[in-house]
């Protein structure tokens, strides 16, 4: 079921998503050549506590860090380390704050130092990816016009888009309906309604967008170990149409 929110409920999920939306903004030009994935994931952290928010992640289904820090091949969920990033990697770092018992979550990737121009392009057309699915997502409309506008541009310029980890409805929760993949055809799913209030995350691969999980059970990685990027944010939806929550 879609839980549709008021427009309070909206501010209050706005607060914890402009707490990641800082830091965001003040890790981003930190992110050079020698700085380790652990040290990111304790600037998070101390930004939220400093705001009273809590680092929603630490903990969740037996998770252990404020953020995941996913580096090259890695899609989603990889786990912050002592290994500092070298030039010419891509990380993306997402993370979820709970402030006053709200969420928001909010991915991104950043390039380390100077990269290949296949890692820029792949950066580029998933950024991309993630204003054309804002852009689609307008009251009236079909969760499948959001999709399949994502699709069609990352295919087009031959690349892979993730089936198998979703986008979400977010609220109280961190996984409300509806619970989507970035595929798929225009005027399909369910309808976009004002007051809905969900992530929007492609995920592209430079080649396939088949999967493999780590021993660890969370690192999901490109099956062919070809490179991987991803932008997020939560979005809510109101007559207007589609508010940025974690705009930067």
């Amino acid at each position: 079921m879609i839980i549709l929110k008021s427009k309070h409920e909206i501010e209050a999920i706005r607060k914890a998503c402009q707490v990641v939306a800082e830091c965001h903004r003040t890790v981003a030009p930190l992110i050079q050549p020698g700085i380790t994935t652990n040290e990111i994931d304790r600037i998070f952290e101390e930004i939220m506590l400093k705001h009273g928010a809590k680092p929603y992640q630490i903990g969740y289904k037996g998770y252990p860090y404020a953020t995941c820090a996913s580096v090259n091949d890695v899609i989603a969920h990889g786990f912050p380390s002592d290994m500092p990033l070298k030039e010419g990697d891509i990380v993306t770092i997402d993370t979820v704050a709970e402030l006053d018992g709200w969420l928001g979550d909010s991915a991104w990737s950043y390039a380390v130092g100077h990269i290949s121009p296949t890692a820029d392009k792949l950066m580029r057309v998933t950024k991309e990816c993630l204003d054309l699915g804002i852009s689609r997502a307008q009251p009236g409309h079909r969760l499948g016009d959001v999709t399949s506008a994502i699709q069609r541009h990352a295919e087009s310029n031959g690349f892979g888009v993730v089936r198998d980890l979703l986008a979400h409805g977010i609220g109280r929760d961190l996984h409300e309906d509806p619970n989507y993949a970035h595929v798929g055809q225009p005027g399909r799913g369910p309808r976009i309604k004002e007051g809905m209030v969900f992530t929007i995350e492609p995920m592209i691969t430079e080649g396939t967008y088949e999967m493999t999980i780590d021993a660890d059970g969370w690192t999901a990685r490109t099956r062919d170990r070809k490179l991987a990027a991803q932008y997020e944010h939560t979005i809510a939806i109101t007559a207007e149409g589609p508010q940025i929550l974690t705009a930067q």
